[in-house]
C-alpha cells in the first residue's frame, strides 16, 4: 500500500475539480490518500468529490479545513453544525475522519483552529480574512480552538501498536515550519495559520510524519524527529500547482 497526500484542492475552481476527476481509476486502487482539508465549502460538491476519491483509492482520510466551516451559502445555521455534518457525511461515504490503523500505519486525524498563539490579531487581518465573514460560530462555544483541540484528547490517550504513525491536521502545528523565503509583507497572516496547542498535541503523539495544509506553502521539514509535510494543490492563480505527493515510509 502506498500513501499519498494533498491539501487545499479548492475544487470550487474548474481546473482543480477537473484534476480530481482525471485521476486514474486504476492506479491507486490499493492505496491510501490523506486529504488535509479545504476541498470546498459547497456541500453538494464536497459529497461529489469525496465520492469520486473513494472510487479511485482504497482508503481516503479527510480532515475538514476552514473552508468547510463556511456557511455563507449553506443550509446550516452555524459553522459548528456544518462541521459535524461534514464528518457524518464523510463517514457515510466510507471516508475516514477518525483514528484508524491501515496495514500497520496508525493514521491520526487531529482537529484544530487558529487561536492567535502564533501572533496577535491585527487590523489588516480583521478587515480581510474571509473566515470572519463566512463562518458563524455558536455563542455557546467560548474558545473555538480549545473546542477542537479537546476533541483530540481521547484519541491522544489511545495506545496503538503500529509500524508507522502519521497524523494529519488542516492547520499548521508550528509557525517555525514556514520557510525563511516567505515575504515579510505576509506576516499579518501569521495569527490565523495555526496553533501552538496543536503543535503540543502532535509532539505528544510523536508521529513519524505529520501532514498539514492551510498555508499553501509546500514544504518538507524535520523538527525534533518528526517529519512535517505540506502538499497543497492551491488556487489556479498561484505560481505552482502540486499533484499527489507519495510519502516515503522508512
Amino acid at each position: 500500500m502506498r500513501v499519498f497526500t494533498v491539501s487545499d484542492v479548492h475544487v470550487d475552481f474548474g481546473p482543480n475539480r477537473q484534476w480530481v476527476r482525471q485521476l486514474s481509476d486504476f492506479d491507486y486502487q490499493h492505496d491510501l490518500l490523506i486529504v488535509a482539508g479545504d476541498l470546498t465549502d459547497d456541500e453538494r460538491l464536497l459529497t461529489e468529490i469525496l465520492t469520486t476519491l473513494t472510487h479511485k483509492f482504497q482508503w481516503v482520510v479527510f480532515v475538514p479545513g476552514n473552508h468547510e466551516a463556511w456557511v455563507h451559502r449553506s443550509r446550516f445555521s452555524n459553522s459548528l453544525e456544518k462541521f459535524y455534518w461534514v464528518l457524518k457525511a464523510a463517514d457515510e461515504l466510507g471516508v475516514v475522519t477518525e483514528r484508524v490503523t491501515l496495514n500497520g500505519i496508525d493514521v491520526v486525524p487531529l482537529y484544530s483552529w487558529y487561536d492567535y498563539s502564533f501572533a496577535p490579531l491585527n487590523e489588516q487581518l480583521e478587515e480581510s480574512w474571509s473566515d470572519f465573514r463566512l463562518c458563524n460560530w455558536p455563542m455557546s462555544v467560548i474558545d473555538l480552538a480549545a473546542h477542537f483541540h479537546n476533541m483530540n484528547e481521547i484519541t491522544l490517550c489511545e495506545m496503538v501498536e503500529c509500524k508507522w504513525r502519521i497524523s494529519v491536521s488542516h492547520f499548521m502545528p508550528r509557525i517555525e515550519l514556514l520557510p525563511d523565503y516567505i515575504p515579510k509583507r505576509l506576516a499579518y497572516l501569521w495569527p490565523v495559520l495555526g496553533s501552538t496547542t496543536l503543535g503540543e498535541q502532535v509532539e505528544r503523539l510523536r508521529p513519524d510524519i505529520h501532514i498539514y495544509g492551510h498555508s499553501h506553502v509546500n514544504t518538507k521539514t524535520i523538527h525534533q524527529g518528526i517529519k512535517y509535510v505540506n502538499n497543497a494543490f492551491g488556487y489556479p492563480n498561484e505560481r505552482t500547482w502540486s499533484g499527489l505527493l507519495q510519502l516515503e515510509l522508512i
